[in-house]
């Protein structure tokens, strides 16, 4: 198996049959795939929709969470029970778009660099003014203090060695300081345009405010990681 969908969801019913239609026209025929579905706690029917398509699908898995853990814990148990060696991640509402799957995965190949990340870079957004202002501000001010040079940190789309994201260090919202600790671990971080669009069923499950203040504390903590990591490299 060659490489593994995984997408983190939480309360997301509508868009699971859509989105995994796009998912197999995208990847049928030319890539040998699986979708890894990590379902976060949902109280609708997004299991239930899963379990339904799985029946005529082998390719489609499901891992469950009994309670919500945040998203990171999502990606990272879909990443854990993944089977190929490498991994896209993509948003379950819909707003990614599985066309650009394809593309990532070239570059990869060609690239065949094992500590390679591969991220989305949403050059179009379709989302409210709020959120677009507010993910310019975050991303400018984390490129900054981390050096990351990625200009939309937050994008879903992403793809990347298991076993590179495996040797980073976890915590609750890592999955949006993914290119800094790559780096950190003496990786490469590319940055691609993808499409990006808006949703069309069911609501978010993030606010701006809840973000912000999470997102300082987690920059903190992210900023002495990575002085942690250079003090390391050189006491050896």
């Amino acid at each position: 198996m060659e490489l593994s969908v995984v997408i983190p969801v939480r309360n997301e019913a509508q868009n699971v049959a859509p989105l995994v239609a796009e998912i197999v026209a995208a990847l049928a025929g030319g890539i040998d795939y699986e979708i890894v579905y990590v379902d976060d706690g949902s109280s609708d029917g997004t299991v239930a929709e899963i379990e339904k398509l799985q029946r005529g699908n082998p390719a489609l898995r499901l891992v469950r969470h009994r309670a919500r853990a945040g998203q990171s814990a999502a990606i990272r148990s879909g990443v854990k029970a993944a089977r190929a060696g490498w991994i896209a991640t993509i948003d379950g509402d819909g707003q990614n778009d599985p066309a650009d799957i394809p593309r990532l995965w070239a570059m990869a190949r060609n690239a065949n660099d094992p500590r390679l990340l591969i991220a989305g870079q949403r050059t179009q957004r379709r989302d409210s003014a709020v959120k677009r202002v507010s993910s310019r501000v975050a991303n400018k001010v984390r490129g900054r203090l981390l050096g990351d040079d990625t200009p939309d940190t937050g994008c879903g789309l992403k793809l990347f060695p298991r076993a590179l994201y495996l040797d980073l260090p976890f915590f609750d919202h890592q999955h949006r300081f993914l290119p800094a600790l790559v780096l950190r671990e003496g990786g490469r971080v590319v940055s691609v345009p993808v499409n990006h669009r808006p949703r069309e069923r069911g609501a978010s499950n993030y606010g701006t405010l809840d973000r912000l203040w999470v997102g300082i504390v987690d920059l903190a903590g992210v900023m002495w990681l990575k002085r942690r990591a250079g003090q390391a490299i050189t006491r050896e």
